[in-house]
């Protein structure tokens, strides 16, 4: 058996391989961290209501994961970074868990971690884990200290690189050049949140009414639909949503 690939120190950073937008690896990656089974990731290869309608028939949907090619990610959101404050949030009663990235290539597992951490206040982390006890410890954290407690958590390195080198295409290396940005969105609260390790801070995106799920049409407007116009504006294709269910689904129709 071969060993298991490790993170590599570029310029002083440390510096994982991608993972792909792919609902078996990030179920993987779930199932390395000890997360729920009751969390579900569907592909959703159109936003057209009718594909909605005839395929995605497990709903509500409170969570999605984006991964976009990065001349789309620029044309969706480098007017709205600047915008951004710098976080300061730290503590129990902070709307929503954000981290900063300071781990290459790790935009993936930041997505991952910021649905879980916050989706249904963090019921699908296991009472016991490590990333429950992470998750205790970063929220009395700042900003700072809790970027350099997920850039010393060893096991997250382990779940990290086991579940990106275990994808459906060629497996990088982390000195490959990497193209594309994930980010999350969540609905907490009745507010749906983008969540971004890379820019200054969390962004609200707005309030859903009641029976709307991020797959509504009000949901994929304050949500994906950024970026499905930047694909059709700059002619690029690459992106991908994952959407994500957990222990409140119901089969439609």
């Amino acid at each position: 058996m071969p060993a298991p690939l490790q993170a590599e120190i570029i310029d002083g950073i440390k510096t994982f391989i991608p993972l792909e937008n792919n609902p078996d690896v990030l179920k993987l990656l779930c199932e390395n961290l000890r997360i729920s089974r009751d969390l579900d990731f569907y592909d959703i290869i159109s936003t057209s209501p009718a594909f909605l309608q005839e395929y995605c028939y497990v709903r509500p949907c409170h969570a999605l994961i984006v991964l976009a090619r990065h001349p789309i990610y620029q044309a969706a959101r480098s007017a709205v970074e600047p915008t951004i404050p710098e976080y300061k949030g730290s503590g129990p009663q902070e709307p929503v868990i954000w981290m900063k990235q300071t781990i290459g290539h790790a935009c993936g597992l930041m997505a991952l971690l910021h649905v879980i951490f916050n989706l249904e206040g963090g019921r699908y982390v296991q009472p016991g884990t490590a990333i429950d006890a992470l998750r205790q410890q970063a929220i009395l954290l700042g900003v700072t200290e809790r970027a350099q407690l997920l850039y010393d958590a060893g096991f997250l390195e382990e779940a990290h690189m086991d579940a990106a080198s275990r994808g459906a295409s060629v497996v990088p290396s982390p000195r490959d050049d990497n193209q594309h940005h994930f980010l999350a969105f969540v609905q907490k609260d009745g507010k749906v949140w983008e969540l971004n390790g890379g820019m200054n801070g969390p962004l609200c995106r707005g309030v859903l009414n009641e029976g709307e799920d991020l797959l509504s049409e009000r949901g994929l407007e304050i949500t994906a639909q950024d970026f499905l116009t930047a694909a059709e504006q700059t002619g690029c294709d690459e992106m991908s949503i994952v959407a994500i269910t957990g222990a409140d689904t119901v089969a439609q129709g």
